[in-house]
């Protein structure tokens, strides 16, 4: 099983922990035009790896490739985000399959849930706890 972890606690996992990681597998168009998380004051950077390809969306035949050559390893204590937590379960999940024994879901990912206005950000997830991110 995989935990679901808070944003606000992933924050001090990331501050606290060398070996804590967050691996964003939303798409490219989302890092670029959504954002990304400034991981900037815990000494770190996000590890942008895709688990659907933009713009088909299939998914990433070499999700665990990428994330091996990106240097993220076994020994890591990975926490994976995507939008809202559906893409990053999946890629924890494949990750914990491949051997990777820390490995969390971001509940809520970036943008969380949408609001009673259809917009994401203003509900739950990493955006609306207010930790540091940043547009491109």
């Amino acid at each position: 099983m995989i935990d679901d972890v808070a944003p606000k606690q992933v924050w001090e996992a990331l501050m606290s922990n060398p070996d804590a990681v967050m691996c964003d597998v939303r798409t490219t168009a989302e890092w670029h035009f959504v954002g990304l998380p400034d991981l900037s004051q815990a000494g770190k950077q996000v590890v942008p790896v895709q688990w659907q390809v933009f713009p088909t969306m299939q998914p990433n035949a070499q999700f665990l490739e990428h994330l091996k050559e990106a240097g993220v390893g076994p020994e890591h204590h990975v926490y994976f985000l995507c939008r809202t937590g559906g893409r990053s379960m999946a890629a924890a999940k494949a990750a914990h399959d491949a051997g990777f024994k820390h490995v969390y879901n971001i509940k809520d990912g970036f943008e969380g849930p949408h609001d009673q206005r259809g917009r994401r950000g203003h509900v739950a997830g990493w955006k609306h706890e207010g930790l540091p991110w940043a547009q491109k």
